[in-house]
């Protein structure tokens, strides 16, 4: 399971990358572009770095917990499922199993 663990944050990080791009593309939004390729980055990174270490979880566990907490809020002003609610809830997902690998890692 542990090997799975990087290639979730590799495929969580184009999507979020690219809804920056089309945020930008739809809207002329230059926060959302900014925002998408920052996430998107460090999720490439962060998933970079697990499969290399897997003690080394911190930048992939503190990338979902952020934009959880910033899309979630972004989801509560609005009430807008797409992008908000729909990024909160995936990245919310991620943070209980990423947590929860720490952990059973931990104790082997």
């Amino acid at each position: 399971m542990d090997a799975f663990l990087h290639w979730i944050g590799f495929g969580s990080a184009s999507p979020v990358a690219s809804g920056g791009i089309i945020g930008y593309a739809k809207a002329g939004s230059v926060p959302s572009v900014t925002a998408g390729l920052l996430f998107g980055g460090l999720a490439d990174l962060g998933a970079y770095q697990l499969s290399r270490d897997l003690r080394n979880i911190w930048v992939f566990l503190a990338t979902p917990g952020t934009l959880a907490g910033i899309m979630g809020m972004r989801f509560h002003h609005s009430g807008k499922c797409m992008p908000a609610g729909l990024v909160a809830g995936a990245s919310l997902l991620m943070v209980p199993h990423l947590g929860i690998s720490v952990l059973n890692r931990s104790r082997q």
